[in-house]
């Protein structure tokens, strides 16, 4: 439901049977709507921080890792869609949550300070620029299906590590380099 519409205001009794469970079946894991929706986030979130582990392992520049995980969240909007639809209508309220993909992101700009590879002042203020450009990105994929994703993704790529203090040849070159497969 999150995915499809992003509607909260359904029900319980129509959760239940969009579940296929009994309605006090509902009570027996979740005390509200709220902490349901609340934990279809976190699941979400997690789901696609696990998916970038997966296609990420291996990459070891902090630099690297930011623009791909940028580039391959523009073409999961194809591949992941309901996904990437509770990313979009949800992501904003947990960008500085302690799971899924922000603890995962938050990593890669510490390491990526503490290396000298990015120059920016404060890992959660460099985290607030990331989270809201990879879910604008997002937007811009679903509300614009006519913008090339991919080069969209590049150009947001090469901006974002810019702004974390890599020069810009050297940002222009990271945010092209061939992706992992998603498959």
């Amino acid at each position: 439901m999150l995915a499809e519409t992003g509607d909260t205001s359904v029900s319980i009794q129509v959760i239940a049977e969009r579940a296929d469970v009994g309605f006090g079946s509902f009570y027996n894991h979740f005390d509200s709507k709220t902490e349901l929706f609340e934990a279809a986030v976190q699941d979400a979130l997690e789901e696609f921080g696990q998916t970038f582990d997966e296609h990420l392992a291996g990459i070891d520049d902090p630099a690297e890792l930011v623009a791909t995980g940028f580039r391959l969240s523009a073409r999961m909007a194809e591949s992941h869609p309901e996904l990437m639809q509770v990313l979009r209508r949800r992501g904003l309220g947990h960008i500085h949550s302690d799971n899924g993909l922000t603890r995962r992101a938050l990593r890669d700009i510490e390491v990526g300070m503490a290396s000298g590879r990015f120059t920016a002042a404060d890992p959660t203020v460099a985290l607030s620029a990331l989270g809201g450009t990879l879910l604008s990105l997002v937007e811009l994929r679903f509300a614009r299906p006519d913008v090339d994703g991919d080069e969209a993704a590049v150009n947001l790529a090469e901006m974002v590590l810019r702004m974390l203090g890599v020069p810009p040849d050297d940002a222009h070159e990271v945010a092209r380099r061939p992706l992992p497969d998603l498959a």
